[in-house]
Order: structure tokens, then sequence, then C-alpha cells
């Protein structure tokens, strides 16, 4: 059994709480937030769990054996800080904190502390990404040539961080969970703010990587539809995940460019190929259990979990080098190894 504190219960807090509160491997021992307000709905669903506006509480806790933190992005560095100096296990909501430097930081101490530093890259632990990860290791869908994402919606618009830090993350982690280890070469950015001046509500990035596979990520505050979509394309097949449907997510085409043996005619050496689509049938789960679960196992057995500090840092690599295009109006920026 591993006793949980959490910092935060405002938009995502809640989930948290409602996921290490059920759950038989851990114990919820307190939650901690500034607003009091919100530490009455958590005493009134919760009543056993601690409630405090002082993070201290949770910190000098010694029964509290790991802190979740569910805050705004520019408080997790000093949060997770002291909770790895605390001795405390430690995972983070995404993004892992504003700048490499101070994810580096946080890797070092909870290296020297033996403690578990794990990002909540949420979608990386969604049974559907979990699936197109299979189909790119068995090679079904060929060699992978390019990706595109999709992360749109109308609302919920911040003014603390552009689209950019706030909806990226999830598919930038998509994409390394995808990819494996390929390594990125550059990225560029360009983004606009039309409704609250200098954060930007519509983003567009793409990423270079080294074996000239490509990806390209659309986020917005400002659009029409509700779109969660990932699209891989490879040279044998195609897949798609929506995240909005709700059971057929994930659509495997069997399309492709193939050369015609025939060379005879000039400009009729290429074939397009259009075969069927299949619509696998997959087990879902749902993705904040599963990753929950994965940080109190990691705990446990003390592995590097999937999306651990290194995992956060390559994520914050490209958000610092995209947000650095973006300002240079679209310059492509080299990212640095290491």
């Amino acid at each position: 059994m591993v006793n949980v504190g959490v910092i935060g219960y405002g938009y995502w807090g809640p989930n948290l709480v409602r996921n290490y509160e059920q759950m038989p491997e851990s114990n919820l021992v307190a939650c901690c937030d500034l607003n009091p307000d919100n530490l009455k709905k958590v005493k009134a669903l919760y009543p056993k769990v601690e409630v405090t506006q002082q993070i201290d509480d949770l910190l000098n806790n010694p029964s509290i054996d790991a802190v979740v933190i569910a805050s705004s992005a520019a408080t997790h560095f000093d949060l997770a800080k002291k909770a790895l100096l605390a001795g405390k296990h430690a995972m983070v909501e995404k993004p892992l904190t504003l700048s490499s430097d101070t994810s580096r930081e946080l890797i070092d101490i909870a290296d020297k502390a033996g403690c578990i530093l794990m990002v909540g890259h949420l979608l990386e632990y969604h049974s559907a990404v979990d699936y197109m990860r299979g189909l790119i290791d068995s090679g079904e869908l060929g060699d992978i040539q390019y990706l595109y994402t999709q992360r749109l919606n109308l609302g919920q618009v911040r003014t603390d961080e552009n689209a950019l830090w706030s909806l990226a993350p999830h598919d930038i982690s998509i994409i390394f969970y995808l990819l494996g280890g390929k390594e990125p070469a550059e990225v560029s950015a360009r983004g606009q703010s039309y409704i609250t001046e200098g954060i930007e509500d519509v983003v567009f990035c793409s990423i270079s990587f080294k074996d000239k596979t490509m990806a390209h990520i659309h986020v917005s505050w400002l659009d029409p539809h509700k779109t969660r979509k990932l699209t891989v394309v490879g040279n044998k097949k195609m897949a798609v995940f929506d995240d909005m449907e709700s059971s057929e997510k994930i659509r495997i085409y069997d399309k492709g460019v193939g050369v015609n043996p025939d060379y005879r005619t000039y400009g009729e050496d290429l074939t397009l190929r259009f075969g069927d689509i299949t619509i696998p049938s997959i087990k879902m789960k749902e993705p904040l259990r599963a990753e929950c679960e994965h940080f109190i196992q990691s705990i446990q057995t003390g592995q590097r979990p999937r999306s651990d500090g290194y995992n956060g840092l390559r994520v914050v690599k490209v958000l610092e080098a995209a947000q650095k295009s973006l300002k240079s109006g679209g310059k492509p920026v080299t990212i640095a190894e290491g």
C-alpha cells in the first residue's frame, strides 16, 4: 500500500483524487489546495481524507510516501523539488517544468534521493495509443514517414499559458512514444493571439527527425470542432486514432504508393494501392487509471516509469524550441542533444 498526497484540486485534481482514493494499491491520505472552497468539496466527497492549505503539511507527514502535483505549470518545479528533497516520490502533471534546465535539475534530485519521478503524459497510457505502438513495432505500417495530430476545441481558454504549452505536451509525448528512440533534429512553430494579446491560442508546430520522419501538430482553443486525432502514415499502411469516437477509435488503411514494374511509359511508374479498411476491437481502460496504477507500481517495484523525468525533459525541450520559433515568426530551431 502506497500512501499518497495530492497537491491541487482545481481542473484536473479531482480526477486524480478520485483514482487514488479508489485504487486498492494506494491510500489517499491528504489533499492540499489554496482554495478553501475546493477543500470543502474534497471533504464532502472523501470525509477520511485530510485537507490543508499548507504544502508542508504533506511534505512533513512521514506517513506519506508519494506526492501527486496537479497545480499550475508555473509551480511544478518548486513543488516537485520540495517533494523530492523531502524524500517523496513525485508524479507531476504535464509539462514537467517550463524549462529544460529545471527539468534536468528535478531528474538529478530524484536520482540522488532514490525517488521515482514521473510525468503525467496521460495519453501514453491510452489503450488505443498502445495499440498504435504495437502496429508500428510489428512493422504492419512499414517505415513511418510522417505523423500529424489535431487537438482542437472552442473554449477552455487560458491566460497563464498558450495553447502550445497547454495542449501540445499530449501530442509531443505521443509522437515520441510511437517513434521510440528516434531523435528530433529541429522544430518550427507559427501561431497567433486572437483572443488574449501575447497568448497564442492557435499554433502549428512541425518537428523534423534525423531520419527524415516528420511530425506536425495543430493545437487551438479557437476552432468550431472538438477534435482529438492522430494520423500515422507508413510506406505499407496508414492508421488513424480518433479519440472522439466512442468505440471505433482506430482505423487501419491498407493504402499506399508503389512502383509500377513496367517503366515503358514515362510518368506512369507509380501506382496507388487502395485496400481494405480495418477497425480493430480494442479493450479500453481509463487512461488516467492506468497511469496512476503505473506510478504506484513503479514505486513498489523501483522500476523507472514509462513517462519518467527523461521522458518529460524530451517534451520540454521540444516545447522550448517551439516557443523560441514562435517568437521568431516560425524560424526553425535546432534541438540540443542531451
